[in-house]
């Protein structure tokens, strides 16, 4: 029997259908990545799976006593709750039963009753078992390998920022070991090495995964089957992510021959019934008449909802954009020695670094967003600056799109908006939706969208990539090259920043490199 098994399944909303009778299997041992544009329902997927929401109908049935372990990155965390209080609550079970042994010692002490001493001693044989004693060094192990070591063990989970809370709630996960593992955009917040750890983790781990990721090049390495949701449809192909898509692709190119095929048939039937109507062959026209009402219809395969962004331009002739001296960024206390460095004419830049290290904390000081520590940080007076900040955080999640687009940009009509949000991948039906049901890629082109209504000269994005399907990555990839003026970006994603930067600088190691070209 198979551990996870999804039978006939439809799923959709008021104006959209996301699936319609779709089915497939997770087996032991495989690890499947879930792909599929934005907004084509795979976060939809994951809570159907786990029973946040019911479908339209179909079934979802778990094997028996199956342990499913969630990374839900929207968890509700009680106030006050501490990293290594957090973490330690993966293994609840076990310190309830450690308290319950102390309990029976203390019981003996007083009463000498060795059946208490029995029961003690099993409990403890029951958690030596279970690595009980090893808890904490495991727990070290895994804040070590997703990068939280500079994190206070003993600092509030509520005062961190998005990507710590993040990993976080990853760790917490591992640590439960359960039979499936469900993650939904894991690398979203992790650099290069920690994506390598989380990479060899999931390579050793024996049970059963599903992954929703964008980061292609992360699924090729975890996983071994791969299922496409898109068009109502969601099919599952063998092997790895590219040797899924090459399954694909051959599928659909059958697709369109099997098409064309019918309907060269379905023209020949329709031109034989207009001919012999009334003819004295009308009684084979009235057959074929029949034959083609019950002809199965085969559909051309669809194609995806293309993205294409183009960031206006406005003309400054300024030769020294972006100046930083000296620069000592952070809140309490400085996060990074003081930082130096210059952007030029058209110069377009990229920051790395891991998680945690102050790239949005620079990015955000030298935007003024935030007070310096010490130095300064100058942007030639004739710059105009266009920044997408990484945070989804919307003033009222009940608003549109449209409203929300419209209520910035008080003087555009209707229609400008629209067609604005369709450019850039938003469909009539999400520009109407509150924002807040929007998936993560499609609210991210709503932010991408409003950047494209004001010209500037210097781009500041601050992980623009994470959420976004492959295709939309590589338009927005496009329309950053092709802006003529300068660009600082912020990406996990190395990929990204081949062909498109003319330098990096590492915010960990305060070193700048030329990137080729």
């Amino acid at each position: 029997m198979a551990l996870l098994d999804v039978e006939n399944l439809s799923m959709g909303f008021a104006d959209k259908m996301l699936y319609d009778e779709a089915s497939f299997q997770l087996n032991k041992g495989e690890h499947m990545g879930i792909v599929g544009q934005n907004g084509v329902g795979k976060s939809t997927l994951i809570k159907l799976i786990t029973g946040v929401e019911l479908p339209l109908s179909g079934s979802v049935k778990w094997q028996k006593n199956t342990k499913i372990g969630y990374l839900d990155q929207y968890a509700d965390i009680p106030e006050g709750m501490t990293l290594i209080k957090f973490l330690h609550t993966a293994y609840k079970d076990l310190y309830d039963m450690s308290e319950h042994m102390e309990k029976l010692y203390e019981q003996y002490a007083e009463t000498m009753d060795d059946k208490l001493l029995e029961q003690a001693g099993r409990i403890q044989e029951n958690l030596e078992a279970h690595s009980f004693y090893d808890i904490e060094t495991e727990i070290e192990r895994v804040i070590t390998g997703l990068g939280l070591d500079d994190v206070k063990r003993d600092q509030a989970i509520a005062n961190m920022s998005g990507g710590q809370r993040s990993k976080i709630i990853l760790a917490k996960l591992i640590l439960e070991s359960p039979d499936v593992i469900l993650l939904d955009e894991p690398t979203n917040y992790l650099d290069t090495a920690h994506i390598a750890w989380l990479v060899d983790y999931l390579n050793s781990f024996q049970g059963a995964a599903m992954i929703i990721s964008h980061d292609y090049d992360f699924l090729e390495q975890v996983t071994n089957c791969i299922i496409n949701v898109a068009f109502g449809k969601i099919m599952k192909y063998r092997g790895s992510f590219k040797q899924a898509m090459r399954q694909r692709h051959e599928r659909e190119k059958a697709q369109q021959r099997e098409y064309e095929k019918q309907q060269v048939q379905i023209e020949k039937a329709k031109s034989f019934i207009r001919k012999n109507k009334a003819g004295s062959k009308s009684t084979m026209a009235k057959s074929r008449e029949k034959m083609l009402s019950h002809m199965e219809i085969v559909e051309p395969p669809s194609t995806n909802i293309h993205a294409s962004f183009d960031f206006p331009y406005e003309d400054t002739g300024s030769q020294n954009a972006l100046s930083v001296d000296e620069l000592s960024v952070g809140y309490d206390k400085p996060l990074l020695k003081p930082v130096s460095f210059s952007v030029n004419t058209d110069q377009k830049v990229g920051f790395e670094g891991f998680n945690g290290v102050g790239k949005s904390t620079l990015i955000k000081t030298i935007l003024g967003l935030l007070k310096p520590k010490g130095g300064s940080a100058n942007f030639s007076p004739s710059a105009k600056v266009s920044y997408f900040s990484q945070d989804l955080v919307w003033s009222n999640d009940n608003q549109t799109p449209l409203q929300i687009v419209q209520e910035k940009y008080p003087k555009l009509t209707q229609k400008d908006i629209r067609t604005k949000l369709a450019k850039c991948g938003l469909d009539a039906a999400n520009a109407m939706k509150p924002i807040g049901e929007l998936s993560g890629g499609e609210q991210t082109k709503v932010k991408l969208s409003m950047m494209e209504f004001v010209p500037s000269n210097f781009l500041i994005m601050d992980e623009p990539t994470n959420h976004l399907d492959d295709e939309t990555k590589e338009s927005l990839k496009r329309a950053i090259k092709a802006f003529p003026g300068n660009a600082i970006i912020v990406s996990h994603e190395a990929s990204f920043y081949n062909g498109l930067v003319d330098k990096v600088l590492d915010v960990e190691k305060l070193s700048l490199r030329e990137q080729p070209k």
